[in-house]
């Protein structure tokens, strides 16, 4: 089997994996897809790789959730803040080392993983909303325009808001898909998406989309809290292993 090959073998079984955890669980799409494909290539592909089923699955997400006008309105203060900085900031993506952006991506699945298994943030006040809005969504922008993954800060913000789960699922499929969007094209306008490289992400949204209706079927008949809590220590221990490479 050449390169080649195998990444192609490769990536489609880390999208149906992906997939069915984010099927499952809800999130987690881009983290688990960035955490096994950086085990074994290099970090700018892997992070290449992640936009197009990242944006097709978050969008199906977000048509199905419904309400959208509302939602948007709901969360226009995060949206915007995410998608300004996020443009901006793909621009540092293809001038960072690969050992330094292993080592953000590692400390990204990390954060990510423990936040999720061990924090549960206190009640955000409505008054401080708009600012958290903003604050998040500019954290949010920094992760994603260097790793594509920029789900932790949106889990922090919709916990503090106590969202209903339903809510929960509307507010990111909204929030991760309207981030993709300058991420699309920042990639492209600097230079990490090659014709290839935007070929094989655009082709791992079929496994992608196959993986998230599995992942639905499985959540009628498992107990999700833990899956998602097995799922969240795999990827620590996957992003726990990035640092490690980073590092060596």
């Amino acid at each position: 089997m050449t390169d080649h090959e195998f990444l192609i073998v490769f990536s489609v079984i880390t999208f149906l994996i992906a997939g069915l955890v984010k099927g499952t669980i809800g999130i987690g799409m881009p983290t688990a897809a960035i955490g096994l494909l950086s085990q074994v290539i290099d970090a700018k592909t892997a992070v290449a790789l992640v936009v197009f089923p990242t944006f097709i699955s978050n969008a199906w997400q977000m048509v199905r959730a419904g309400d959208l006008l509302r939602a948007l309105k709901d969360y226009r203060y995060f949206a915007g803040s995410l998608m300004v900085v996020l443009w901006f900031t793909t621009s540092l993506t293809a001038s960072v080392s690969q050992q330094g952006l292993l080592l953000i991506i590692g400390g990204v699945v990390v954060l990510f993983s423990l936040i999720s298994l061990l924090f549960k943030p206190p009640p955000l006040p409505e008054k401080w909303d708009t600012p958290a809005q903003f604050i998040c969504g500019a954290i949010a922008g920094i992760i994603g325009g260097l790793t594509s993954v920029w789900a932790a800060p949106i889990v922090i913000y919709l916990l503090g808001r106590r969202v209903a789960p339903d809510e929960f699922i509307r507010a990111t499929g909204l929030l991760i898909t309207l981030g993709a969007i300058p991420l699309v094209l920042g990639f492209w306008y600097h230079g990490l998406f090659d014709s290839s490289r935007m070929a094989l992400s655009i082709s791992l949204v079929i496994p992608a989309l196959i993986g998230f209706q599995l992942g639905e079927m499985l959540r009628k008949r498992l107990p999700v809290e833990r899956f998602q809590s097995a799922v969240l220590i795999v990827f620590l221990l996957m992003g726990l292993n990035i640092i490690r490479r980073a590092l060596a």
